[in-house]
């Protein structure tokens, strides 16, 4: 009898299924998260968002979110990603550094008021800490979308989901699905409070 071959697709499946299905533990912590960006909106804050690679289009992602809509016809919601500036990004690498690439933006733009959210699988990404320090030092909310391992991300954050998994990928998916829910319960929040 041949011994059972492997099934990489249906073992990664399984996995992505079982860090999504984990979410379910840190539905405080989606919740604060969701508190803290409702808010900032409530206030007239902005929402900033950065991340490296995967994380900058998550960052893009949450962002389109909120300034167009998740699901329900509602007003814009004030929200930027800081990666998307290739001017800034090239001119402040180059003259600088790119650990200061998303620093220098949240010291030009965020004010008390506002959010910083940084996305880093890691935890670990430099230029992510360094934005996250400088809106500390500003008194704007910090919140962080990172893994399992990402303590040095989560302890410079007011509130830090750290997704079910250590495994990049798995991460990522985890983020995906807990910014929708996050996107969502902000944009309930928001059509409740407009009376619609």
């Amino acid at each position: 009898m041949p011994a059972p071959t492997s099934n990489p697709l249906a073992t990664q499946i399984r996995e992505s299924v079982a860090a999504l299905t984990a979410l379910e533990k840190h539905e405080g912590v989606l919740r604060a998260i969701t508190d803290r960006l409702a808010a900032c909106l409530e206030a007239g804050g902005t929402i900033y968002l950065c991340g490296n690679g995967g994380s900058a289009a998550d960052a893009q992602h949450v962002a389109a979110e909120f300034v167009g809509r998740f699901l329900r016809e509602r007003r814009p919601l004030p929200a930027l990603a800081l990666t998307c500036n290739t001017s800034i990004l090239t001119a402040v690498g180059n003259d600088y550094e790119f650990a200061e690439v998303f620093a220098r933006q949240v010291r030009a733009h965020v004010t008390s008021r506002d959010c910083v959210v940084g996305i880093s699988t890691s935890g670990r990404s430099p230029n992510v800490l360094r934005a996250v320090s400088a809106a500390r030092d500003l008194g704007a909310t910090t919140i962080g979308f990172t893994g399992s391992e990402g303590h040095d991300l989560a302890v410079l954050c007011d509130v830090c989901l750290l997704a079910p998994s250590a495994s990049t990928p798995r991460i990522q998916e985890a983020h995906l699905l807990a910014w929708h829910l996050v996107c969502d319960e902000v944009e309930r929040r928001v059509v409740a409070g407009a009376g619609r």
